[in-house]
C-alpha cells in the first residue's frame, strides 16, 4: 500500500534565528500593504496549522492569527502572526493545477539555498507535503517587510520622474545578479535542464495551452512554429527566475527604488538567462504601445521617467555582458508564454475552481496578448 506523503524539513539548516521580530509595520491607507482576512473559500484552519507547526519552528507556539495577501493571481499566500514572530505561508491556488505548475516544493527548495547568495530571495525554513493540513502541500518563509507595486503607483510617489528611472534600474540589476549566480555555489546545479531549454519550452507552453484553451485559436499554432524556427543559441546557463517582474518583488516602503525581495520561485530552473530578460521585456510596457499589449500590464513602466525597453536592455547588456542582438525573439516568446499563463488562470474561473471575479475578463486578454506578441514578430524589426 503506498504511503501517504509525510511533512518533512527541507534541510538541516533550516533551523530558524530564535531571536523575536522587532518590526512595527507602517500603517498604510492605500492598502499596498494588501493584507485582508481569509477569502471565504480559501480560508486556512489557525488551530491546525497552529498544531503542525508548533515542533516545526521556534518561536511558533500556540494559534496564530492567519491574514491573507490579496495580491497575486495564483498561489496562495498567506501571513502568521505569533506573539513574538511572523511567517509566511504559500501553497497552490484552488482545484486541479497543471502538472509541474505550482510546484510548492521547488520553490522550497530553491529558497532553502539561494538565500546565501542572492538577497533578495526570502529563505523558506519548512516544506510540508501532507495535504491534509492546508488542503494541498505547502512552504514557511520568511517574512519580509515592504510594498507590492502593481499597476498602480502609490500617490506619494507620482510625479516623480527620476525616482521611476531609479526603479527602472533596480528592476534591471537585480535581474542580472541573479543571472551571475553560480548554481553550484548554492547547491542548486540539478535543478534543471539547460541544454535545449527554449525549444523544450516552446513545446511544453503548446502542451500546457492545449490544457487550459477554452477556444480553437489556430494564431497561437502558428506563433508555435514561428519560434520553433527561430531559437537562438544560449550564451550562458543561469539560474532562471522564470516570472520575474515588479509586481513579484517587494519593494522599500520609503524609498521604492531600494529592492527589499522577490517572490515566486516556483518556477525556477537552470536555462537561458535571456529567457527571464525576455519576461521582463514582456511585461515592461509604455505608451506607445498597442491596447492590446497595454490591458495586461502588471507594471507601472507607461508613466514618464521609466525606462524605454531599449535602455533595459542596453542596461542589462552592461550587467551581464551579454550579446542581445537577439533580445525581440526572447520577447515574442515571453508574450506567447504569458498568453498561457493568463489562459491558465482564465480556464480556473471559467470552470468555477475560482471565484474571484478578477479573472473575468482573462480570456479575452489572453488573446489579446496573443495577437500583440504576433504584430511583434511580424514586423520583423529586432531590438
Amino acid at each position: 500500500m503506498r504511503r501517504a506523503p509525510q511533512a518533512r524539513i527541507i534541510e538541516s539548516e533550516s533551523a530558524v534565528p530564535s531571536s523575536p521580530s522587532s518590526h512595527v509595520e507602517i500603517q498604510n491607507p492605500e492598502g499596498f500593504l494588501e493584507l485582508i482576512p481569509m477569502r471565504e473559500d480559501e480560508r486556512l484552519d489557525p488551530v491546525r496549522v497552529g498544531d503542525y507547526l508548533k515542533d516545526k519552528l521556534p518561536d511558533a507556539s500556540g494559534t496564530p492569527q492567519i491574514l491573507q495577501f490579496e495580491g497575486g493571481k495564483a498561489n496562495l499566500t498567506y501571513l502568521l502572526r505569533y506573539p513574538d514572530r511572523e511567517f509566511v505561508l504559500r501553497r497552490p491556488p484552488l482545484g486541479p493545477v497543471a502538472p509541474k505548475a505550482h510546484d510548492m516544493e521547488r520553490e522550497s527548495h530553491v529558497l532553502s539555498r539561494l538565500h546565501r547568495a542572492y538577497s533578495l530571495a526570502p529563505r523558506a525554513y519548512h516544506y510540508c507535503a501532507d495535504p491534509s493540513i492546508v488542503g494541498a502541500p505547502f512552504f514557511v518563509m520568511e517574512r519580509r517587510i515592504g510594498i507590492v507595486i502593481r499597476e498602480k503607483v502609490p500617490d506619494r510617489f507620482l510625479g516623480r520622474p527620476e525616482l521611476f528611472g531609479r526603479m527602472s534600474q533596480m528592476i534591471v540589476d537585480g535581474l542580472a545578479d541573479l543571472h551571475l549566480v553560480d548554481p553550484n555555489s548554492v547547491d542548486l546545479a540539478g535543478l534543471g535542464k539547460p541544454e535545449g531549454f527554449i525549444e523544450r519550452q516552446v513545446k511544453g507552453w503548446l502542451q500546457r495551452w492545449e490544457g487550459a484553451k477554452t477556444e480553437e485559436v489556430p494564431r497561437f499554432r502558428e506563433l508555435h512554429d514561428w519560434l520553433l524556427a527561430r531559437v537562438p543559441k544560449s550564451q550562458r546557463v543561469a539560474l532562471l527566475h522564470n516570472d520575474y517582474k515588479l509586481d513579484n518583488m517587494m519593494v522599500d516602503q520609503v524609498d521604492p527604488a531600494k529592492a527589499v525581495a522577490v517572490f515566486d520561485w516556483d518556477m525556477c530552473t537552470l536555462g537561458d538567462p535571456l529567457a527571464d530578460l525576455g519576461t521582463l521585456l514582456g511585461y515592461w510596457t509604455d505608451s506607445s504601445d498597442s491596447e492590446a499589449r497595454k490591458a495586461f500590464s502588471p507594471m507601472p513602466t507607461h508613466l514618464p521617467g521609466f525606462w524605454s525597453r531599449e535602455q533595459v536592455t542596453k542596461r542589462y547588456a552592461e550587467r551581464s555582458g551579454l550579446d542581445l542582438s537577439v533580445a525581440r525573439f526572447y520577447e515574442i516568446y515571453a508574450l506567447y508564454k504569458t498568453t498561457v499563463i493568463i489562459q491558465q488562470i482564465y480556464v480556473r474561473f471559467y470552470r468555477g475552481q475560482t471565484q474571484d471575479k478578477r479573472f473575468q475578463s482573462y480570456g479575452q486578454r489572453a488573446l489579446g496578448l496573443l495577437e500583440a506578441a504576433w504584430e511583434l514578430a511580424s514586423t520583423g524589426h529586432w531590438v
